[in-house]
């Protein structure tokens, strides 16, 4: 009885605590959506050319959340593309397939977005030459662009072949035949060691941080990292977490905790540094369109939106 009792106690402190931070009159997706289209908004009043793209969350792109559901206009309208890690490799576990009920359900939402003439790309977490290439197949046969992952970290370029390499001239998303997912450039001493290593390939887009450490890639340097080694040209696209705040940013200030600001939420338990953030607060959106307009003046091509699933830690 005792057991029983401390079970109960257990689950209803449990139950509180993914509860405290749900606020009913909140629509968190909505919210979500109105971000994304402010995003896109701002960047393209600058450069209509500039890419949108969101990684997962990709439920968000129908009035009822499902994927049948209809199309909320005003949010594809402001997409370019949309991203998606673990599709057939990843979800459980690195270089293992993701459950079939899971990529069904995935590519249920990406085919619509397909459909509406969306570029989709894929990372898929998988080391293995059979699972490669595995991955590689299914992506193509789905009409997915797709990165196979070695690392979970995306600190490494693969030393494997490209798929569908070309020495084309890459000026939109709709060219683009295959990329690099390299956020994480720790494994590169330096800028110019990186610009180098990625100028040696011939990948048709890169996504890459801002930063090398806490070093701001200039427009120049960019400029260089858009040529292909075979002299053709890439396009290259900054990724920006706009739903959790990171410790290591400059924007970031030592004396935060959780609760103050009051946007800041609890630390990711899965990645150390990383913040959950009340995503809809003005305070936070007007440091991520300072992000932003960083991005834009040093000549990105578009912007790789992560956590925009951060919906699903407030509904809880």
């Amino acid at each position: 009885m005792r057991n029983f009792v401390r079970i109960i106690i257990f689950l209803t402190i449990t139950a509180l605590s993914l509860s405290c931070h749900k606020d009913k009159n909140i629509d968190y997706r909505q919210e979500m959506r109105n971000f994304v289209v402010a995003i896109s908004e701002k960047a393209k009043s600058q450069n209509s050319e500039f890419q949108i793209i969101p990684q997962n969350g990709v439920e968000i792109i129908s009035t009822d959340d499902s994927p049948d559901g209809q199309l909320v206009s005003g949010y594809i309208s402001a997409i370019d593309g949309q991203g998606q890690e673990d599709l057939f490799f990843g979800y459980t576990s690195d270089n293992k397939p993701t459950p079939q009920s899971t990529t069904d359900y995935l590519k249920s939402y990406l085919s619509r977005l397909r459909e509406s003439g969306k570029i989709i790309l894929t990372t898929d977490y998988c080391s293995s030459t059979e699972n490669r290439t595995l991955s590689q197949q299914q992506n193509q046969s789905a009409g997915f662009i797709s990165f196979q992952a070695t690392s979970r970290n995306l600190d490494i370029i693969p030393q494997t072949p490209i798929p569908n390499e070309n020495s084309d001239e890459i000026t939109n998303l709709g060219q683009v035949k295959n990329f690099l997912y390299l956020i994480n450039p720790e494994n590169f001493s330096s800028k110019n060691d990186f610009i180098k290593a990625v100028c040696a390939t011939n990948y048709d887009l890169l996504i890459m941080d801002l930063f090398h450490n806490d070093n701001e890639f200039t427009a120049n340097e960019i400029k260089q990292l858009h040529n292909k080694a075979n002299g053709g040209r890439r396009l290259v696209i900054a990724y920006m977490s706009i739903g959790e705040a990171e410790d290591y940013r400059y924007y970031w200030n030592k004396s935060w905790k959780r609760g103050k600001p009051s946007w800041l939420d609890k630390e990711n338990p899965n990645w150390k540094g990383n913040y959950k953030v009340k995503y809809w607060d003005s305070e936070w959106q007007a440091i991520i369109f300072d992000y932003l307009s960083r991005i834009i003046n040093a000549g990105f091509d578009g912007v790789y939106l992560d956590i925009i699933d951060a919906f699903e830690y407030y509904e809880g």
